[in-house]
């Protein structure tokens, strides 16, 4: 998959079939319209193309009016929406920039000087909500008269539903944020998941091991950063980790600022993710994870997250949180053994 940030690059095919939109959390609708597109694109014989937007143009509305309230949680990072986008099948990505000059754009002139001449879209894909250009102006109705007058192929794809739900972003945040990472997980089609860079944090666990007599290397973590300051989850979760051995990892992980922590540590206050793994793979050593590309799966909430007043109280919690952990993994270990007979 070719990956271009803006529009205006070398090597962006002259013609494609089109689709536009956010795609935070590339669900279950949003997959069924990107196998449409392939589709159409292979009887084209042009490549798939996905424009897509960083920052989301809601957080670019919420910063410029100065009112947060308005960003909208985010799902996923772009480089997962970028690796799920892969998965699909998608053969080229423009990701535009969302900025002034371009959320200035008349609809008009989103379809002669982005859709047509920037991209050379012989197809076009929308969503049934699809809006368009300055102050939403450009409908359905209008990218289909143009495409008619034009010779562009226009369609839209209506709602895609799961057991009477209409499947979006929204419903996917919604999910998250109530902690149902079972309705998220039908909603998306795949368990929430997020990835990235081991990176390197305050060494907080070896503080913790110190804490805790006997303990042997205490609660070694796997951070990752969430580019977004607004993640759809937080809380503590029981999580599998892929990218560390041949089998995935069995783990407890925190999504969120750390409240326990000072805010001015060296994450800065930043969203991370830290993954303790319940059984440390040996053969990795004590630093082994630094930089390696890992796959955290959210399977199940736990809890919010705590404040706790000293590190022998985190240490306290952390330790309880393993075991409400693994209390999980063996209370699903028979149905996971049989949703993976069921895959094979």
């Amino acid at each position: 998959m070719k990956i271009f940030r803006g529009f205006h690059r070398p090597g962006l095919a002259s013609a494609c079939a089109l689709t536009i939109g956010n795609f935070d959390g590339v669900h279950r609708g949003h997959r069924a319209m990107l196998a449409l597109l392939a589709h159409e694109a292979h009887l084209r014989g042009v490549p798939s193309c996905v424009l897509t937007f960083e920052p989301h143009p809601r957080d670019y509305f919420a910063a410029a009016l100065r009112k947060p309230a308005l960003a909208p949680a985010r799902i996923g990072t772009l480089r997962d929406k970028l690796s799920q986008l892969q998965d699909c099948g998608v053969e080229q990505v423009v990701v535009q920039p969302f900025n002034a000059a371009f959320a200035a754009l008349s609809a008009q002139d989103f379809i002669d000087q982005v859709v047509q001449r920037s991209l050379g879209a012989r197809y076009v894909l929308v969503g049934d909500d699809f809006r368009f250009g300055a102050q939403r102006a450009g409908d359905y109705a209008l990218l289909d008269a143009c495409g008619q007058a034009r010779g562009v192929d226009v369609a839209r794809m209506n709602s895609y539903e799961v057991h009477g739900t209409r499947v979006s972003s929204t419903e996917v945040r919604s999910a998250l944020a109530s902690g149902d990472m079972q309705a998220a997980a039908r909603l998306l089609g795949r368990p929430y998941s997020i990835s990235g860079h081991v990176l390197h944090g305050r060494k907080l666990g070896r503080q913790l091991a110190e804490s805790r007599a006997g303990a042997g290397d205490g609660f070694r973590t796997l951070n990752l950063r969430f580019a977004h300051w607004k993640p759809a989850a937080s809380g503590i979760f029981a999580v599998r980790v892929h990218g560390l051995s041949d089998t995935p990892l069995q783990g407890v992980a925190n999504l969120g600022v750390r409240p326990s922590l000072d805010p001015n540590d060296v994450n800065g206050g930043r969203v991370l993710l830290e993954t303790h793994c319940l059984d440390w793979p040996a053969h990795l050593g004590a630093e082994g994870g630094y930089g390696k590309i890992i796959r955290v799966e959210l399977l199940h909430k736990l809890h919010d997250e705590l404040k706790y007043d000293s590190l022998a109280a985190l240490t306290q919690g952390i330790a309880r949180d393993c075991e409400d952990a693994r209390a999980y993994f063996a209370g699903h270990a028979e149905t996971h053994r049989q949703t993976t007979r069921d895959r094979i």
